[in-house]
């Protein structure tokens, strides 16, 4: 099923579609050789936004937990970029331990690990799953609506190595984003290779650096095929000391939201765009769509009510909000059957593997859809990612799909360069 655009692509951003599909073969060998320099994460999934007369990445998640929500035609592609990525790793690779969320009573969730677990098998591994929590302290079997079921097991863990009874992985697969902190058993495994590595968690890792990385990799990108990079990147500026529930930091919050209102306004009156700017509100750790809050107005930061604060304050795990990001809003005038929908395209290793529309019945164009209620519709990039540099710009759902494409891996760049710039041990790259 392919979106339809409430409104017509034109303008800017169907003069972006011609340039990317004119520089096609440019794009890709810029590609090529930036992966030269730079490692890609192992995998990685990428929340995209398209306004019509802009296309930006709004969200990078290098723990992503939505395998099951891909066709199941492109698992091929998956399977193939993982026979890439172990290869490179550890070409004589035998045993895969996937460490699960802590949740794993989530059918979805569970779901996404028995897709996770076929692609790593049909890519020459034997996958077994071992979890952090307490709870698990025998071999689990878990039934799913499928047929299918999981065996989540208890860790073992020796002086220099983790694994599970009478199983010692040479690679340790993390879908756990270490929202919680590092947990001690996955500390000092000099050993085995941990993907990703443990400061692409949420522990260490943050928002603001990822996108401060993007705007680097989109300047690049940028200048090469001669666009605006604005039409690529959201604005963002961090903001730190606040206490939502104490109110601490509200005034210093409206003075950033404020400034990059202003800024998308001028924009907006470059282009000639008629939408209302607005910002999104976003916890600079964290995920799952947890301590985030659309705002067009600075003045809203301070007629905050007691409900909407507290919602800010934590995300994930508990963890208290100190630290944010304030992030151009970036509307979605994608619809499937008149719902609202955005893109999320799929990567393992440099390779886009597949996508899906994350849907929702109840939102509206500038809200979040990370929400309850939420429902999922593939992508069709088995059959469409290829472009068709013949067709009419904007009439063709290849070249739509082919942007997306090239959108997230520049995102999938920055997430390269934001590991390497936040690495303990730099020599590993």
């Amino acid at each position: 099923m392919v979106p339809h655009l409430v409104t017509a692509l034109k303008g800017p951003l169907l003069d972006l579609e011609k340039k990317i599909l004119d520089a096609t073969p440019a794009i890709e060998r810029w590609f090529r050789l930036e992966w030269q320099e730079h490692t890609p994460p192992f995998y990685c999934s990428v929340d995209l936004r398209n306004a019509g007369f802009k296309l930006a990445p709004v969200d990078t998640n290098l723990f992503p937990g939505g395998f099951n929500n891909l066709a199941p035609e492109v698992l091929p592609l998956a399977v193939q970029a993982a026979m890439a990525a172990i290869e490179k790793i550890c070409p004589d690779a035998k045993n895969l331990l996937l460490i699960p969320e802590r949740h794993t009573r989530n059918t979805f969730y569970l779901q996404n690990l028995a897709r996770l677990s076929t692609i790593m098998r049909h890519a020459g591994l034997h996958v077994r799953l071992g979890s952090l929590s307490d709870d698990i302290t025998e071999p689990t079997t878990i039934e799913l609506p499928d047929g299918q079921h999981v065996v989540i097991e208890p860790l073992e863990r020796t002086p220099r190595r983790l694994g599970l009874k009478n199983f010692d992985p040479c690679s340790i697969l993390l879908n756990n984003d270490l929202s919680a902190g590092i947990p001690p058993i996955l500390e000092g495994l000099h050993e085995q290779y941990l993907l990703p590595p443990l400061h692409a968690g949420w522990a260490v890792r943050r928002k603001s650096q990822h996108f401060a990385a993007y705007d680097d990799i989109v300047k690049k990108f940028a200048k090469m095929i001669d666009v605006d990079q604005w039409m690529l990147n959201p604005y963002f500026a961090k903001c730190e000391g606040i206490d939502f529930d104490e109110r601490v930091g509200e005034e210093k919050l409206a003075d950033t939201v404020d400034a990059v209102l202003k800024k998308i306004n001028k924009k907006y009156r470059e282009y000639g765009i008629t939408e209302k700017p607005f910002v999104v509100i976003k916890a600079d750790a964290g995920t799952y769509g947890m301590g985030v809050m659309m705002v067009h107005d600075a003045a809203e930061i301070k007629n905050l009510n007691r409900r909407e604060r507290t919602k800010m304050s934590v995300v994930k795990e508990g963890l208290e909000v100190h630290d944010v990001i304030v992030q151009e809003g970036v509307y979605t005038f994608e619809r499937i059957n008149e719902a609202v929908a955005e893109p999320v395209v799929y990567m393992i290793d440099r390779y886009v593997v597949g996508g899906f529309y994350r849907v929702h019945t109840g939102r509206g164009t500038d809200e979040n859809l990370n929400a309850p209620g939420m429902h999922f519709v593939p992508l069709a990039f088995e059959h469409t990612a290829l472009p068709d540099v013949h067709a009419k710009p904007g009439a063709a759902p290849p070249n739509r799909f082919y942007m997306y494409g090239v959108v997230a891996r520049l995102a999938l760049l920055a997430a390269s360069l934001e590991l390497e710039r936040t690495d303990p041990d730099p020599e590993t790259y």
